[in-house]
C-alpha cells in the first residue's frame, strides 16, 4: 500500500468547486460522490478562488500572500549571504593594505 497520493486536474477542481458553490450539496456528500478524499473541497476552497468568467483557478490571497513571504525569505538569505562574503572580502583586503 504505497503512499501515493492521487492528483486531480485543474479542471476536475474548477467543477468541483462549482458544484459546492452551488450549495446544493455539503462538502461532505460531494466528496463522497466524488471520490475524493474527505475535507479535500474545503482546501481546494480555502487555496484557490474562482475567477468565474474564465473558469479558472486562482491562488486565493492568503496563499499569494504566503508564497511572496517564501520568496522574499529567499531574496533575505541570498543578501545575507552576499553581505557576509563582502564584510569578509573588506576584512582581508584592509589587513593587507596596512
Amino acid at each position: 500500500m504505497g503512499g501515493r497520493y492521487r492528483t486531480y486536474t485543474r479542471e476536475f477542481k474548477i467543477e468541483a468547486l462549482q458544484l459546492l458553490a452551488k450549495g446544493g450539496k455539503s462538502a461532505a456528500e460531494l466528496e463522497r460522490e466524488l471520490g475524493i478524499t474527505n475535507g479535500m473541497l474545503l482546501k481546494w476552497r480555502q487555496r484557490y478562488k474562482m475567477n468565474g468568467q474564465q473558469q479558472t483557478l486562482e491562488p486565493s490571497d492568503l496563499q499569494a500572500a504566503y508564497a511572496e513571504i517564501r520568496r522574499l525569505r529567499r531574496d533575505l538569505e541570498v543578501t545575507s549571504q552576499e553581505r557576509d562574503i563582502l564584510k569578509k572580502a573588506i576584512a582581508i583586503f584592509s589587513s593587507k593594505g596596512g
